[in-house]
């Protein structure tokens, strides 16, 4: 299992390093970080994933739950703009775990101008959603791998760009105790805006007597990248008797449209897993960090057929102001 361990991590390192760094990316919602738990610790969790937000960080990591579970994760985002989170894994034994995943970012209406007419009366919307389905198996009792594929689409007024792409994750347990994980995310082609707002009205040609001036024309835009994004992550638990566990976790990322940078974070449970305190930093090596520090805390309720834990994170930016995000995991 080592082996296809490399494999898959090389074939990743490959494609991310063929990859040209643009600079922009379409469908960059798909970058926003699903989860209380995983973005309070830094968004370094693609070698823990534990939860059903592995869909987004490490498909591989349902593999390892036990029982069904369902999470929802509601973010409030700059500019009045809200993100969404939800998932739900459903175990099947042998035959390997199975789960969907829904996320978006969504906005209020917002008023139409045009050149030299700023009060129009008229509104519009826009959006972005991505709806997936996804499969982990554990080939061994140490390896596991995971799919997550994904419908993408994004609109704005009577415009729309639509397309798929592709999640790979692997998760390894190590003789040494701690685990190494691996995911590439995004992969996919590229999108491109359509739609009834590219249509406008052109004189082809304004020098010749009698032609016709308003011949239907289409504005063509450019194809633009999917926000491609390797992940290797590496995770370890030390274990302090009564007194609680510590989870650290350090994420090495390799974006498309970006440069390399890390993150880290820690958990502390006490109380046999009831009270969780996190914390974590992000974008460590970026020269200008929007994304920096978080910090969150988490509290776990049991039920009759399972538990409930509801978790808080806290993150704080450099320019857009600061992120609060809340999450409701079921497991039963």
């Amino acid at each position: 299992m080592k082996k296809i361990f490399i494999v898959i991590l090389s074939l990743a390192l490959l494609v991310a390093a063929e990859v040209d760094k643009a600079g922009t990316t379409a469908a960059k919602f798909l970058s926003i970080g699903a989860g209380s738990r995983a973005i309070s610790m830094g968004g370094a969790f693609s070698a823990v994933a534990n939860d059903a937000s592995a869909m987004y960080w490490n498909p591989s990591g349902i593999a390892r739950l036990k029982r069904q579970e369902i999470l929802i994760n509601h973010t409030e985002w700059p500019a009045d703009i809200s993100y969404e989170y939800m998932a739900f894994v459903m175990p099947m034994g042998s035959q390997g775990t199975f789960g969907i995943n829904f996320s978006g970012i969504f906005m209020d209406d917002m008023k139409t101008t045009r050149y030299g007419e700023e009060d129009t009366g008229e509104t519009f919307g826009a959006g972005s959603y991505s709806l997936g389905v996804s499969y982990a198996v554990n080939l061994t009792d140490r390896f596991s791998i995971g799919f997550n594929g994904k419908y993408i689409s994004e609109t704005i007024a009577n415009c729309h760009a639509r397309g798929a792409a592709l999640d790979v994750g692997t998760l390894f347990d190590t003789p040494f105790g701690f685990r190494l994980g691996a995911a590439i995310v995004n992969f996919g082609p590229k999108l491109k805006m359509t739609g009834l707002d590219l249509l406008f009205r052109a004189d082809i040609a304004p020098g010749m007597a009698g032609n016709n001036e308003s011949v239907n024309g289409i504005l063509e835009t450019d194809d633009f990248d999917l926000p491609l994004l390797l992940r290797v992550g590496v995770s370890d638990d030390l274990d302090f008797g009564e007194l609680g566990r510590l989870t650290w976790a350090i994420d090495a990322n390799n974006p498309n449209d970006n440069s390399e940078y890390m993150n880290a974070g820690v958990e502390f449970s006490a109380l046999n897993n009831t009270v969780f305190v996190r914390a974590g930093a992000r974008s460590l090596g970026l020269s200008d960090r929007e994304e920096k520090y978080s910090v969150g805390a988490g509290v776990n309720f049991p039920i009759v057929y399972g538990s409930i834990e509801v978790d808080y994170a806290y993150e704080l930016m450099d320019n857009l102001g600061d992120i609060h995000k809340y999450t409701l995991r079921l497991n039963f």
